[in-house]
């Protein structure tokens, strides 16, 4: 396994390797069919195994303070937008291999702290906290699928107009009346690391 430079002609392979790896996470229907395309500059890194995508990493880094990180440190931060590892791939070091090289990588574009948004999946949240991230902060997500909690929230000014899903933040101070509520809820946590 190498890693390298994404290239355009990944895109598909780059798009199934993510697609794969969210399968069986609180993110399994964030599905992408093309890969984004960033505003500022950004390190976007690939893990080759047999001629394969096998992980990848995304950081898109700020030139100006609070462009695409939260602001919550001093300095340019860099964001983790997308960091992924095939099913078939895991437990051999490759996301830990992604990320130490993205983060050699973009210290030399003046980048002092990385930030990365996830929810709530036990494995996923360790794995951060394992590689030196802090959580900062978070709030819910919440959907709602079924017609009794959609009602009881959203309303449409709309005649004939029903809402069938909706996706939600909650940033309030009741997080756990929201999570005994609504039957999908998950919570979003925001992670800072500091690069030295």
């Amino acid at each position: 396994m190498y890693i390298r430079d994404y290239k355009e002609t990944d895109e598909t392979e780059w798009v199934h390797c993510r697609v794969l790896s969210f399968l069986d996470t609180a993110y399994f229907d964030n599905v992408l069919r093309v890969k984004e395309k960033y505003k500022n500059s950004a390190v976007e890194l690939v893990a080759i195994e047999n001629k394969q995508v096998v992980g990848l990493i995304d950081v898109e880094c700020e030139s100006q303070k609070g462009t695409v990180c939260s602001g919550l440190e001093s300095g340019f931060g860099g964001m983790v937008w997308h960091l992924a590892v095939h099913p078939d791939f895991r437990r051999k070091g490759i996301a830990n291999q992604l990320l130490y090289e993205a983060e050699n990588r973009v210290r030399k574009l003046g980048i002092t702290y990385l930030e990365a948004w996830t929810r709530d999946d036990n494995w996923v949240n360790k794995w951060y906290l394992k590689n030196n991230f802090k959580t900062r902060t978070s709030y819910l997500h919440v959907f709602l699928e079924r017609p009794t909690e959609i009602k009881k929230t959203i309303s449409s000014s709309v005649h004939h107009l029903q809402p069938v899903q909706v996706f939600a933040h909650y940033t309030g101070p009741e997080k756990e009346r929201v999570i005994r509520e609504y039957n999908r809820v998950h919570e979003c946590y925001c992670y800072q690391k500091k690069l030295l």
